[in-house]
Protein backbone atom coordinates (compact mmCIF):
# COMPACT_ATOMS: atom_id res chain seq x y z
CA UNK A 1 0.00 0.00 0.00
CA UNK A 2 1.60 3.44 -1.18
CA UNK A 3 0.76 6.25 1.96
CA UNK A 4 0.28 9.61 0.20
CA UNK A 5 3.04 12.39 1.55
CA UNK A 6 1.62 14.89 3.77
CA UNK A 7 2.34 17.53 6.41
CA UNK A 8 2.69 16.10 10.00
CA UNK A 9 0.37 16.98 12.07
CA UNK A 10 0.00 13.85 14.39
CA UNK A 11 2.62 12.48 17.36
CA UNK A 12 2.35 9.98 19.92
CA UNK A 13 4.34 10.28 23.09
CA UNK A 14 4.52 6.41 24.70
CA UNK A 15 4.18 7.21 28.57
CA UNK A 16 3.36 4.06 29.21
CA UNK A 17 7.02 2.49 31.60
CA UNK A 18 6.64 1.78 34.78
CA UNK A 19 9.42 4.76 35.98
CA UNK A 20 11.11 1.93 37.92
CA UNK A 21 14.15 3.87 37.96
CA UNK A 22 12.52 6.69 40.14
CA UNK A 23 11.26 3.84 42.61
CA UNK A 24 9.47 5.00 45.34
CA UNK A 25 8.78 8.45 43.58
CA UNK A 26 7.13 6.54 40.72
CA UNK A 27 5.07 3.81 42.60
CA UNK A 28 1.72 7.02 42.79
CA UNK A 29 3.13 9.59 40.18
CA UNK A 30 3.55 8.90 37.27
CA UNK A 31 7.24 9.21 35.92
CA UNK A 32 6.22 12.12 33.00
CA UNK A 33 4.84 14.02 35.89
CA UNK A 34 7.62 14.97 37.81
CA UNK A 35 8.76 18.01 37.90
CA UNK A 36 11.25 20.18 36.29
CA UNK A 37 11.09 23.31 38.12
CA UNK A 38 7.25 23.91 38.16
CA UNK A 39 6.30 22.03 34.87
CA UNK A 40 6.00 17.91 34.67
CA UNK A 41 8.44 16.60 31.87
CA UNK A 42 5.32 15.73 30.06
CA UNK A 43 4.71 19.28 29.49
CA UNK A 44 7.76 20.38 27.97
CA UNK A 45 7.56 17.43 25.37
CA UNK A 46 4.29 18.77 24.43
CA UNK A 47 5.40 22.02 23.72
CA UNK A 48 7.91 21.09 21.35
CA UNK A 49 5.32 18.92 19.71
CA UNK A 50 3.17 21.90 19.47
CA UNK A 51 5.85 24.21 18.24
CA UNK A 52 6.68 21.52 15.38
CA UNK A 53 3.27 22.08 14.01
CA UNK A 54 1.99 18.99 15.49
CA UNK A 55 -1.94 19.57 16.45
CA UNK A 56 -2.98 15.86 17.48
CA UNK A 57 -1.45 14.31 20.39
CA UNK A 58 -1.53 10.70 21.42
CA UNK A 59 -0.84 9.56 25.01
CA UNK A 60 0.00 5.85 25.49
CA UNK A 61 -0.67 5.03 28.57
CA UNK A 62 -0.56 2.25 31.05
CA UNK A 63 -2.53 1.62 33.88
CA UNK A 64 -2.32 3.88 36.93
CA UNK A 65 -1.56 6.64 35.12
CA UNK A 66 -5.02 9.00 35.27
CA UNK A 67 -2.61 12.00 36.43
CA UNK A 68 -1.42 12.43 32.92
CA UNK A 69 -4.71 12.80 31.91
CA UNK A 70 -6.33 15.08 34.50
CA UNK A 71 -3.40 16.88 34.30
CA UNK A 72 -4.72 18.26 30.78
CA UNK A 73 -8.20 18.28 31.71
CA UNK A 74 -10.40 20.72 33.47
CA UNK A 75 -10.12 21.51 36.80
CA UNK A 76 -13.42 23.21 37.69
CA UNK A 77 -12.81 24.08 41.36
CA UNK A 78 -8.78 25.07 41.13
CA UNK A 79 -9.36 26.87 38.27
CA UNK A 80 -12.89 28.88 39.64
CA UNK A 81 -11.01 29.93 42.87
CA UNK A 82 -8.29 31.43 40.51
CA UNK A 83 -10.69 33.59 38.95
CA UNK A 84 -12.23 34.37 42.26
CA UNK A 85 -8.69 35.67 43.95
CA UNK A 86 -7.40 37.36 40.74
CA UNK A 87 -4.62 35.01 40.27
CA UNK A 88 -5.18 35.22 36.22
CA UNK A 89 -1.48 34.37 35.28
CA UNK A 90 -1.92 31.01 36.89
CA UNK A 91 -5.07 31.07 34.94
CA UNK A 92 -4.13 31.41 32.04
CA UNK A 93 -1.08 29.04 32.33
CA UNK A 94 -3.79 25.92 32.99
CA UNK A 95 -5.70 27.19 30.02
CA UNK A 96 -3.04 27.13 27.59
CA UNK A 97 -1.86 23.83 28.83
CA UNK A 98 -5.30 22.51 28.68
CA UNK A 99 -5.19 24.16 24.61
CA UNK A 100 -1.83 23.55 23.84
CA UNK A 101 -3.25 20.79 20.97
CA UNK A 102 -5.74 17.89 20.93
CA UNK A 103 -5.13 15.73 23.91
CA UNK A 104 -6.05 11.57 22.94
CA UNK A 105 -5.48 8.78 25.57
CA UNK A 106 -4.84 5.29 24.56
CA UNK A 107 -4.01 2.80 26.99
CA UNK A 108 -1.44 0.03 26.60
CA UNK A 109 -2.75 -3.24 28.13
CA UNK A 110 0.43 -4.93 28.42
CA UNK A 111 3.82 -3.49 28.66
CA UNK A 112 4.95 -5.05 25.10
CA UNK A 113 8.09 -2.59 24.71
CA UNK A 114 7.83 0.87 22.47
CA UNK A 115 7.35 -0.81 19.12
CA UNK A 116 4.08 -2.48 20.64
CA UNK A 117 2.98 0.78 22.54
CA UNK A 118 3.39 3.21 18.93
CA UNK A 119 1.24 0.45 17.51
CA UNK A 120 -1.46 0.68 20.25
CA UNK A 121 -1.77 4.52 18.48
CA UNK A 122 -2.89 3.57 14.90
CA UNK A 123 -6.94 3.34 15.13
CA UNK A 124 -5.87 7.44 16.16
CA UNK A 125 -2.83 8.11 13.65
CA UNK A 126 -4.62 6.12 10.35
CA UNK A 127 -2.55 6.34 7.32
CA UNK A 128 -0.86 9.97 8.41
CA UNK A 129 2.88 10.54 9.06
CA UNK A 130 3.63 10.74 12.54
CA UNK A 131 5.92 11.96 14.94
CA UNK A 132 7.45 9.82 18.22
CA UNK A 133 8.36 11.81 21.03
CA UNK A 134 9.65 9.73 24.06
CA UNK A 135 8.52 10.78 27.17
CA UNK A 136 11.52 11.10 29.07
CA UNK A 137 13.51 13.00 26.71
CA UNK A 138 13.57 16.61 27.57
CA UNK A 139 14.70 18.41 24.34
CA UNK A 140 15.33 22.19 24.51
CA UNK A 141 15.71 23.96 20.98
CA UNK A 142 16.74 28.02 20.82
CA UNK A 143 13.59 30.00 20.62
CA UNK A 144 15.10 31.16 17.25
CA UNK A 145 15.87 27.40 16.08
CA UNK A 146 13.41 25.07 15.11
CA UNK A 147 12.99 21.73 17.40
CA UNK A 148 13.88 18.50 16.94
CA UNK A 149 10.21 17.69 16.07
CA UNK A 150 10.09 20.34 13.72
CA UNK A 151 13.66 19.60 12.03
CA UNK A 152 12.62 15.70 11.75
CA UNK A 153 9.36 16.60 9.85
CA UNK A 154 10.90 19.45 7.84
CA UNK A 155 12.80 16.18 6.69
CA UNK A 156 10.04 13.62 6.07
CA UNK A 157 8.72 16.40 4.23
CA UNK A 158 11.04 17.41 1.62
CA UNK A 159 12.30 13.59 0.92
CA UNK A 160 9.36 11.54 1.68
CA UNK A 161 11.19 9.13 3.82
CA UNK A 162 10.70 8.31 7.80
CA UNK A 163 13.41 10.25 9.31
CA UNK A 164 14.60 9.39 13.12
CA UNK A 165 17.33 11.51 15.22
CA UNK A 166 20.70 10.56 16.37
CA UNK A 167 23.61 11.74 18.31
CA UNK A 168 26.71 10.70 18.53
CA UNK A 169 27.98 9.13 21.91
CA UNK A 170 31.01 7.46 23.78
CA UNK A 171 31.38 3.59 22.28
CA UNK A 172 31.38 2.75 26.37
CA UNK A 173 27.56 3.88 26.15
CA UNK A 174 26.25 2.57 23.20
CA UNK A 175 24.63 -0.36 25.30
CA UNK A 176 22.54 1.79 26.92
CA UNK A 177 20.97 2.91 22.68
CA UNK A 178 19.26 1.76 19.92
CA UNK A 179 22.57 2.18 17.62
CA UNK A 180 21.91 3.59 13.79
CA UNK A 181 24.54 2.04 10.79
CA UNK A 182 24.60 3.58 7.47
CA UNK A 183 26.22 5.34 5.38
CA UNK A 184 26.85 9.24 6.45
CA UNK A 185 26.72 12.74 5.01
CA UNK A 186 27.58 16.16 5.87
CA UNK A 187 24.32 18.29 5.88
CA UNK A 188 24.72 21.99 4.73
CA UNK A 189 23.78 23.32 8.32
CA UNK A 190 27.20 21.39 9.49
CA UNK A 191 25.32 18.32 10.93
CA UNK A 192 25.06 14.86 9.68
CA UNK A 193 22.94 12.66 7.73
CA UNK A 194 22.65 8.76 7.75
CA UNK A 195 20.84 7.10 4.93
CA UNK A 196 19.99 3.88 7.60
CA UNK A 197 21.63 0.31 6.47
CA UNK A 198 20.65 -1.20 10.32
CA UNK A 199 19.23 -0.36 13.76
CA UNK A 200 20.78 -2.80 16.52
CA UNK A 201 19.21 -2.75 19.95
CA UNK A 202 21.27 -1.72 22.68
CA UNK A 203 24.17 -3.63 21.48
CA UNK A 204 26.59 -5.88 23.26
CA UNK A 205 30.54 -4.81 23.16
CA UNK A 206 32.09 -5.46 19.73
CA UNK A 207 28.77 -5.81 18.06
CA UNK A 208 28.83 -2.39 16.58
CA UNK A 209 31.40 -0.28 15.45
CA UNK A 210 28.89 2.85 14.82
CA UNK A 211 28.10 5.26 18.14
CA UNK A 212 24.87 7.26 16.47
CA UNK A 213 22.47 6.37 19.22
CA UNK A 214 18.89 7.12 19.00
CA UNK A 215 17.90 9.64 21.98
CA UNK A 216 13.78 9.44 21.22
CA UNK A 217 13.01 11.43 18.67
CA UNK A 218 11.66 10.16 15.27
CA UNK A 219 8.80 10.78 11.92
CA UNK A 220 7.50 7.98 10.28
CA UNK A 221 5.26 7.33 7.59
CA UNK A 222 2.43 4.68 8.60
CA UNK A 223 3.73 1.86 6.87
CA UNK A 224 6.00 1.33 10.33
CA UNK A 225 2.87 -0.22 11.55
CA UNK A 226 2.51 -2.96 9.34
CA UNK A 227 6.27 -3.73 10.34
CA UNK A 228 5.10 -3.39 13.86
CA UNK A 229 2.57 -5.52 13.77
CA UNK A 230 4.40 -8.26 12.14
CA UNK A 231 7.64 -7.65 14.66
CA UNK A 232 8.27 -10.79 16.71
CA UNK A 233 9.25 -10.01 20.85
CA UNK A 234 13.11 -9.72 20.50
CA UNK A 235 15.32 -8.64 23.60
CA UNK A 236 13.27 -9.31 27.27
CA UNK A 237 9.93 -10.46 25.31
CA UNK A 238 9.36 -6.93 23.38
CA UNK A 239 8.29 -5.73 20.36
CA UNK A 240 11.05 -3.78 19.78
CA UNK A 241 10.85 -0.19 17.28
CA UNK A 242 14.15 -1.00 15.97
CA UNK A 243 13.51 -3.96 14.14
CA UNK A 244 10.77 -2.42 12.68
CA UNK A 245 12.66 0.50 11.60
CA UNK A 246 15.19 -2.10 9.89
CA UNK A 247 12.07 -2.92 7.91
CA UNK A 248 10.96 0.53 7.08
CA UNK A 249 14.54 1.04 6.22
CA UNK A 250 15.10 -2.10 3.48
CA UNK A 251 11.30 -1.43 2.17
CA UNK A 252 11.19 2.43 1.18
CA UNK A 253 14.53 3.93 3.17
CA UNK A 254 15.22 5.54 6.12
CA UNK A 255 16.99 8.81 7.25
CA UNK A 256 19.15 9.67 10.67
CA UNK A 257 20.10 13.27 11.33
CA UNK A 258 21.31 15.05 14.22
CA UNK A 259 19.96 17.86 15.70
CA UNK A 260 21.05 21.60 17.49
CA UNK A 261 18.79 21.53 20.58
CA UNK A 262 19.74 20.46 24.26
CA UNK A 263 18.85 17.25 25.37
CA UNK A 264 18.24 15.58 28.78
CA UNK A 265 18.07 11.97 29.88
CA UNK A 266 14.88 12.58 32.28
CA UNK A 267 14.60 9.35 32.55
CA UNK A 268 17.67 8.82 34.84
CA UNK A 269 18.06 10.36 37.73
CA UNK A 270 21.48 12.44 36.93
CA UNK A 271 19.61 13.76 33.58
CA UNK A 272 16.82 14.42 35.62
CA UNK A 273 18.99 16.87 38.18
CA UNK A 274 20.71 18.40 35.02
CA UNK A 275 17.47 19.19 33.55
CA UNK A 276 16.32 20.86 36.71
CA UNK A 277 19.63 22.69 37.60
CA UNK A 278 19.88 24.01 34.10
CA UNK A 279 16.44 24.81 32.90
CA UNK A 280 16.34 26.74 37.06
CA UNK A 281 19.32 28.98 35.83
CA UNK A 282 17.58 30.45 33.09
CA UNK A 283 14.42 31.16 35.05
CA UNK A 284 13.57 34.69 35.07
CA UNK A 285 12.61 34.44 39.08
CA UNK A 286 15.33 31.84 39.92
CA UNK A 287 18.20 31.85 37.97
CA UNK A 288 20.21 34.70 39.54
CA UNK A 289 19.48 33.36 43.30
CA UNK A 290 20.14 29.85 41.96
CA UNK A 291 23.23 31.07 40.60
CA UNK A 292 24.95 32.90 43.65
CA UNK A 293 24.05 29.94 45.66
CA UNK A 294 25.76 27.39 43.36
CA UNK A 295 29.06 29.22 43.51
CA UNK A 296 29.05 29.47 46.98
CA UNK A 297 28.22 26.00 46.97
CA UNK A 298 31.28 25.20 44.56
CA UNK A 299 33.83 27.47 47.35
CA UNK A 300 32.56 24.35 49.68
CA UNK A 301 33.50 21.22 47.46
Amino acid sequence: MVFPMSKVRKAVIPAAGLGTRFLPATKTVPKEMLPIIDRPILMYIVEEAVRAGIEDIVLVAGRGKHAIEDFFDVSYELEDKLARDGKDAWLESLRKIRDAANIISIRQMRPLGLGHAIGCAKPIIGNEPFAVLLGDEIMIADKDKPTVTGQLARSFEQSGMSTVAVMEVPASETHKYGIVEGETTAMPDGGTRIRVGNVIEKPTAGQSSSRWALPGRYVFDASIFGHIASTKPGKNGEIQLTDAMVAVAKEKGLLAQTFTSRRFDAGDKLGYLQANIELALEHPELGTALRQYLQTLGKTL
